[in-house]
Order: structure tokens, then sequence, then C-alpha cells
């Protein structure tokens, strides 16, 4: 059975810190499972954690009233779920529902926040390897929208 910091060195997003770090950030870190349809978090709740989606999937819905939940993207293995966590008020902008069982690495985030306060050389790396993860969503999201409003087609 590997290490939560073992499993974390082969997360794309985790890859290339030291192995100080991640024993540093394993530190805030359990194994936690969903069953499908399980709500992980929901819109307006308090966001101390994150997750690594180590196996299944995660859809990060938005609450429509009058409607059903829109699904806005579904994360599978290796991806990283939330980053709430980092910025005040600390509270989810989206719910997030398993879709399938999902195994995940839960971590507390004001634990990890408190260690990036201690060693600003790991706040640095994780805040800049989590801007790279934010820009990549907030791109996908762009291209969806291109495609579902048809931007730039002819009237």
């Amino acid at each position: 059975m590997k290490t939560i910091d073992a499993l974390l060195a082969e997360v794309p997003t985790f890859r290339g810190l030291s192995p100080p770090q991640l024993q540093l950030i394993a530190g805030c870190a359990t194994n936690v499972r969903a069953k499908a349809g399980e709500h992980l978090f929901k819109e307006g709740e308090g966001a101390d954690v994150f997750y690594v989606i180590r196996h299944g999937a995660v859809a990060l819905e938005l609450h429509i009233p009058a409607r059903d939940a829109v699904t806005l993207d579904t994360l599978h293995d290796g991806d990283l779920l939330g980053w709430s966590w980092l910025f005040p008020p600390y509270r989810w902008e989206f719910d997030g529902r398993a879709q399938a069982d999902t195994a995940l690495i839960r971590f507390d985030g004001a634990c990890l926040r408190g260690k990036c306060d201690s060693d600003h050389e790991l706040g640095y790396e994780l805040m800049t390897r989590f801007a790279q993860v934010i820009i990549a969503r907030l791109q996908a999201t762009r291209l969806r929208l291109l495609d579902v409003y048809g931007v730039g087609a002819p009237a």
C-alpha cells in the first residue's frame, strides 16, 4: 500500500515537488471515498478542503432555481477538485457530486494554508500549480461556451 506522499508524487499537479514538500502536504491529507450520487460539497457551504481524485468521477454542478442541477464539468482520475479553500471567504461556488464510486485524497485547507504561511517556498509552489489548474479550467469553460453559443458562427 502506498503512502499519501507517494500517491501525491504521481499526481500531475504535484509532480516535481521535493520529498519533504510532499511529506508536508501529505500531513494535511486523508484518503476518503464517495458513493455514486453523494455530494462532496454544496454551493455556499464553507470550503476548507480540496480533493485529488484517485479513481472515479465528480461532476461540478450549478444549481439553477426551478431547474435541475446543470453539470458544468466532470473531473476524473488525477484531477484537483476545489480551489475555494485558497481564497476568503472560503465558500464553495458550485456543488460537487460523485458520478461513480470515487476514491479521493481529501486535504484540510486550513492545515495546508498554515504550512504555506510557515514555508513560503511551498506556498509559492502550490499557488503557482493551482493557478495553472484554474487557468486550464477557465480556458476549457471558455471553449465550451463558444461551442454552446456558436460565437463566431455566421448569423
